[in-house]
């Protein structure tokens, strides 16, 4: 079966093996067919892009009525343990000492301690509760703030070299208008050289997307209208500083590779 013709068949085995619940020889498969595919190779990197920042995807969610369940019990087991604990101390007593007021006041000492202990286990985990609860309600803010800045990602590429060893994923999220691109490879231009993006229109000559520096992860600004109808992205090796666009790439066009559009 070519994965190409079936999306979503192709995003529910990217998505299975990011997660890592695709194993065997489905897994053995997908890599094989990633390795020979660069549509392939790109659904695996944006899924592993999408869970390694812990989920952009996470819904809005109250907590369980489970947690406080637990909570509830943690407090009535904690008060039992300190009962019992008291009342071993006090039958252990009896048997090591005569009756009388020694004993009395022994035992009175004891229940004491073991009523001090009980509270204390209550109002710690009274604490350990609201400090829960507390956390449930940060943790969900956080996730709501997350998935309200999830970059919107609809184009993907990823750019492999002659030897179809991919080198740079990129993205674009047409919301925010950013380009993001990431290494992949180990490619590193000399310092007096500068890696420069290119669209590659179907009519027309290339045009240059932005001149990329030496981080692992690069953003650049651009519109829709720039990548729309653009089958193909490709990054070539410039003097520092790049080249106008005007006079289309100078150097060697060191990756190539298809831009994709996403159903979102």
């Amino acid at each position: 079966m070519n994965l190409i013709q079936h999306p979503e068949l192709l995003d529910r085995l990217a998505s299975s093996y990011a997660l890592g619940t695709l194993r065997g020889g489905a897994r053995r498969r997908f890599e094989a067919l990633a390795r020979e595919q660069a549509p392939v190779r790109a659904a695996a990197l944006i899924w592993q892009s999408r869970l390694s920042s812990l989920n952009e995807l996470q819904p809005q969610a109250q907590p369980s009525s489970a947690v406080w369940t637990r909570i509830d019990n943690l407090v009535q087991g904690e008060k039992q343990s300190a009962a019992q604990q008291a009342v071993r101390a006090q039958t252990a007593l009896a048997a090591a000492e005569p009756a009388g007021l020694g004993g009395w006041l022994r035992s009175l000492t004891v229940w004491r301690t073991a009523t001090a202990a009980g509270a204390f286990a209550t109002i710690a985990a009274v604490s350990v509760g609201i400090g829960m609860r507390q956390e449930l309600g940060t943790e969900i803010a956080r996730l709501q703030t997350q998935l309200q800045s999830a970059p919107q990602i609809e184009y993907v590429a990823v750019l492999a070299d002659d030897k179809a060893a991919a080198s740079m994923l990129v993205t674009f999220d047409p919301k925010a208008k950013k380009l993001t691109l990431q290494r992949v490879g180990a490619y590193q231009e000399a310092g007096d050289r500068s890696l420069q993006l290119w669209a590659l229109p179907p009519g027309g000559g290339p045009k240059s997307l932005g001149v990329l520096g030496s981080d692992k992860l690069l953003r650049l600004t651009a519109g829709e209208s720039d990548v729309r109808e653009v089958p193909t992205l490709a990054i070539s090796l410039e003097p520092k500083g790049g080249v106008p666009s005007e006079t289309g790439p100078t150097g060697p066009v060191l990756f190539k590779g298809a831009l994709i559009q996403k159903m979102l």
